[in-house]
């Protein structure tokens, strides 16, 4: 436990890991750039080798590239040695979104994270001529005077006479003319340069302090970072009532507040736009990302060997940075597998990210389902299963167990040679004759191309009390679902039950496109959620 940690004194706290008194070993798989790549194939399945040997419990992977076959992913061969020797590997989904399909880390023996809100706010508030107040986020450690008003300006009317208007906007290096923007607040678009950077420009500009505006894409989220100048970080909505109130007024005046740090703000969580999402480009039969936990606005400890905004002109030194990403993400979940762990040492990994998912939340605090960045409702290809619940995870009724054989034989379902196959399994494996991926026991349900009808198999295993659990489910819109038998019944810990769903498009009421719905095993003290999602074609 580390007592009074705090970025800037915001935030200040008691900070504590997901495992407080786990063994942290670190692997350095990412080097300075070499002809633009950092991380080589080679120090990854080291990395994995080491870790291997050296007998880790858990694997936090915290990097990614774009999605690719699994045969030419070296976090994918490598976590696949690592989960046949009982190791569970957690992996961040990627900082793409919120473009669709552009989720990286798909294997399914991956734990696969995206990131979400946290209900905590480092609020300042921007304060406009006409008294309209705006709620943004900072770090900022430097304030105005208070109550002073100072002029604002757009930073497309600042541009240097051979800049791009383009290039203005987003206050970028070599486009603001100090003579405009000396003394006034300047108003930056996000995008394209670091939102850091940004402000390090208005600064050297003669600014007095930045509001930064999201663009439509980013939506409603908002980031605290360390500027070095005053600033607050607004959404997109008001950042259109800046730039009109700019637009109509003679002398357009703002203040920008000091930062207060706020908990239990609504709605929370909500989705990053970082957040990259699904479907899986590789094997759209497995939904990914796995889950999503708190990635924005994080406060963990940081290395002092750069400023707290990583740029060079930050000669700042921080203990703890407020850092976001699904690289803070995947960390959150790493540290609740060491509690299961600790608990079920005898669980395998498969069991352990069962756990996980089925007892994860779509509701956000105001009870509602989860938000994307824009305010609308998220699905799984944004959240997976959900939000992670750690305590619910602690008592998940029912799992749904996968071996390493049943990952073979999913690499099977792949047409993969012995060749590939080798790769991942350094046995000669030899594929049984057919297998339905439809049937592999994933937690949750995913049918891409739908043709009239299906039915797929999946295993249970009590790991709580014996009792009765009745199916619950959701539909997606336009298709027909059963599940047979309607309920299991468990007399002891460990067995196992087989049930089968069968999905049928309704004819005339399917949409091309995506739909979800769920799946649910009750006995009125556990909820074991599976989401399930469908294309028609």
């Amino acid at each position: 436990m580390v007592p009074r940690a705090s970025v800037f004194g915001f935030g200040k706290g008691t900070a504590k890991g997901g495992s407080p008194r786990a063994r942290v070993a670190a692997y350095k798989v990412c080097w300075p750039p070499v002809s633009g790549n950092e991380c080589f194939d080679a120090d990854i399945l080291a990395a994995f080798d080491v870790a291997i040997q050296d007998g880790v419990d858990v694997l936090s992977v915290s990097l990614g590239g774009d999605p690719t076959a699994f045969f030419n992913d070296s976090v994918a061969i490598g976590s696949f040695h690592a989960i046949k020797h009982g190791i569970v590997v957690v992996c961040s989904a990627g900082n793409s979104g919120p473009a669709d399909g552009t989720v990286s880390n798909i294997a399914p023996w991956q734990i696969t994270v995206g990131a979400s809100t946290m209900d905590r706010e480092f609020r300042s508030v921007v304060v406009l001529g006409n008294n309209m107040h705006y709620k943004g986020q900072s770090l900022s450690s430097k304030v105005l005077p208070d109550k002073k008003f100072f002029p604002l300006l757009s930073a497309a009317d600042a541009k240097l006479a051979n800049a791009s208007i383009q290039n203005a906007t987003l206050c970028q290096a070599g486009a603001l003319d100090p003579k405009k923007v000396t003394g006034k607040i300047l108003v930056c678009l996000r995008g394209k340069n670091a939102r850091v950077d940004k402000g390090q420009q208005a600064a050297l500009a003669g600014a007095v302090g930045m509001i930064l505006a999201n663009d439509f894409l980013t939506g409603n989220e908002i980031i605290a970072d360390a500027h070095l100048l005053p600033a607050s970080h607004i959404n997109y909505t008001d950042g259109l009532a800046v730039f009109a109130y700019i637009n109509s007024t003679k002398n357009p005046m703002a203040r920008i507040m000091p930062v207060t740090t706020l908990i239990g703000t609504k709605p929370a969580p909500f989705m990053a736009a970082f957040s990259s999402k699904g479907p899986n480009t590789i094997t759209p039969e497995i939904l990914k990302p796995d889950i999503t936990a708190p990635g924005v606005s994080v406060i963990a400890a940081y290395t002092e060997a750069e400023g707290p905004t990583n740029e060079d002109f930050d000669k700042r030194r921080v203990q703890f940075n407020s850092v976001s990403g699904t690289s803070m993400s995947c960390p959150h979940v790493s540290g609740i597998v060491g509690l299961l762990k600790t608990r079920y040492p005898n669980w395998s990994p498969a069991a352990i990210k069962s756990a996980i998912m089925t007892s994860a939340t779509t509701l956000d605090n105001a009870n509602e389902r989860i938000l994307n960045a824009s305010y609308i409702k998220a699905g799984p290809f944004s959240y997976g299963s959900g939000h992670i619940q750690p305590n619910l995870a602690m008592d998940p009724g029912l799992l749904y167990d996968l071996s390493t054989k049943d990952y073979l034989n999913f690499l099977c379902t792949l047409g993969y040679n012995d060749t590939l196959i080798s790769a991942f399994s350094q046995d000669n494996y030899k594929c049984p004759g057919s297998i339905n991926l439809a049937n592999f026991n994933y937690p949750s349900i995913t049918i891409p191309n739908l043709v009239g009808s299906i039915t797929v198999t999946r295993t249970v295993k009590n790991v709580g009390t014996p009792g009765t659990y009745r199916a619950q489910v959701q539909k997606p819109v336009g298709i027909l679902v059963k599940v047979k038998p309607k309920k299991l019944k468990f007399k002891k810990v460990g067995e196992e039950k087989t049930f089968i769903v069968s999905l049928k498009v309704k004819k005339g009421e399917a949409i091309k496109e995506y739909v979800y719905g769920q799946l649910v095993w009750s006995d009125h003290v556990h909820y074991v959620r599976s989401p399930i999602v469908v294309k028609a074609v």
